[in-house]
């Protein structure tokens, strides 16, 4: 996975429930890892993938780590998908025209 690979980051379920996590705060390895059934070193390689991909930023305070939440690169993919929301609001728009029609038949 190259460095930056915002999607590849995203297309797993821990790192995306750990994401959800942070939203409300930065977290400790250790507290993350209590809301999964994997221990604190998978937790931790999860992390790094999420950081390498510029989603967490991590801060050291004494012997803990914190992780916290950089959605910057969220962004970018909201541009990206923003072409495929177009898309499909104007194929549900062109349906609803359709159905419609049909009804006034």
């Amino acid at each position: 996975m190259p460095q930056n690979d915002v999607f590849s980051a995203l297309a797993n379920p821990v790192r995306r429930n750990i994401l959800m996590q942070l939203r409300k705060g930065p977290r400790a390895v250790k507290e993350l890892a209590r809301g999964f059934d994997v221990g604190r070193p998978a937790i931790s390689e999860h992390l790094q993938v999420l950081r390498k991909a510029r989603l967490v930023r991590e801060e050291p305070r004494g012997r803990e780590r914190y992780y916290h939440l950089d959605p910057r690169p969220l962004s970018e993919v909201d541009a990206w998908l923003e072409a495929f929301t177009r898309y499909w609001d104007r194929r549900l728009a062109a349906l609803g025209e359709v159905l419609d029609k049909e009804k006034t038949r």
